[in-house]
């Protein structure tokens, strides 16, 4: 850093806060470290009594905290985001649509772990909502050698590490399955679960079936509903290993690829994933009608995005698939299902 006079710092740039007190009103940092001087600033610096400043010598190869904030965001910014800054050299990320925030984990350790550089993002694999802050960006130290990120952008390669993918599907197929609610025994409490499940992400019950345990009529229900242009298929009971429960079979049954019958999560362990086609097809559990975060809340967003969900990524979910069942549920603000 250099002493100057602070009538001749416009374009420099401050090397620590310059505190302002007024008495009965303030005493905080009226400019911060980092700050560019401009000619506004120059009488209210007077005013506090600064003379003189310590600017920062701008040498060739090295780059101001802002500057090396937008080396950053060119790494980062991806489809559906958007910025704010850099301010005291951070680079705010937000959503600019509803949808599913994916993080390039493996390519942003390189980044963090590079030294003097960082990035923190939510959990990726969640829904977002346009506007929610995603993501956060900065240098640590005041200034940095240009070298230095250029040599870490080429580790991270041209693809950004971070995107939103906006909900793509728009309509869903349900089908009920069990002989108590086919026979008028019992109403049918679990389709009004999944319908709202569902109204969270813009998705419509396009086709409603009730079928008793019958494998061959839940088949036939399914490649109805594929038939009709369902975007997704979701078929609630029968998902045990009772005698009588037989949607597992109905689904393979229909040609479908089964993903995973069973995942790491509780509740939700007699879940299956499958694609028919392309359109995913799922067999929910019971415990998704009645307890409030399960496996269907964490696979939802990506089924509804387009995401393909692979057998390797649900048995990851192993560690984070326990729900506590806290009595004032707060998912997905919480570590189940990441």
């Amino acid at each position: 850093m250099k002493l100057i006079a602070t009538k001749d710092a416009v374009g420099h740039v401050l090397c620590h806060d310059m505190t302002q007190i007024v008495r009965g009103l303030t005493k905080d940092a009226r400019f911060r470290k980092g700050h560019i001087v401009t000619e506004e600033d120059v009488p209210v610096l007077l005013s506090m009594g600064k003379e003189n400043l310590y600017v920062w010598e701008k040498q060739e190869g090295m780059l101001h905290e802002d500057e090396a904030a937008e080396e950053l965001w060119a790494m980062v910014s991806g489809p559906g985001l958007g910025r704010k800054g850099p301010k005291e050299g951070k680079i705010d990320v937000y959503a600019e649509c509803d949808g599913l925030l994916k993080v390039d984990s493996k390519r942003m350790r390189l980044v963090n772990r590079a030294g003097r550089m960082m990035i923190a993002t939510r959990h990726g694999n969640t829904a977002v909502h346009a506007g929610d802050k995603v993501a956060g960006t900065r240098i640590i130290p005041l200034v940095i050698e240009a070298e230095a990120l250029r040599k870490v952008r080429e580790e991270v390669g041209a693809e950004p590490l971070l995107k939103i993918l906006p909900w793509k599907l728009k309509t869903c197929g349900v089908v009920t399955t069990g002989s108590e609610v086919y026979h008028g025994r019992i109403k049918d409490d679990f389709t009004p679960v999944i319908q709202a499940k569902l109204e969270d992400f813009g998705l419509t019950m396009q086709e409603h079936a009730v079928c008793d345990d019958d494998d061959k009529m839940v088949t036939a229900a399914i490649l109805d509903m594929k038939a009709k242009g369902c975007d997704m298929i979701v078929c609630t009971g029968g998902m045990s290993v009772d005698p009588d429960d037989r949607t597992p079979l109905a689904i393979k049954n229909t040609g479908a690829r089964i993903v995973t019958y069973g995942a790491p999560i509780l509740p939700g362990a007699m879940f299956l994933l499958s694609y028919l086609d392309g359109t995913p097809v799922l067999g929910l559990p019971g415990c998704v009608m009645y307890a409030a975060s399960t496996v269907f809340d964490v696979v939802l967003p990506r089924i509804v995005a387009g995401d393909e969900v692979t057998a390797d990524e649900l048995a990851d979910l192993g560690e984070g698939g326990l729900c506590l069942g806290c009595s004032d549920c707060r998912f997905p603000d919480c570590g189940f299902g990441k």
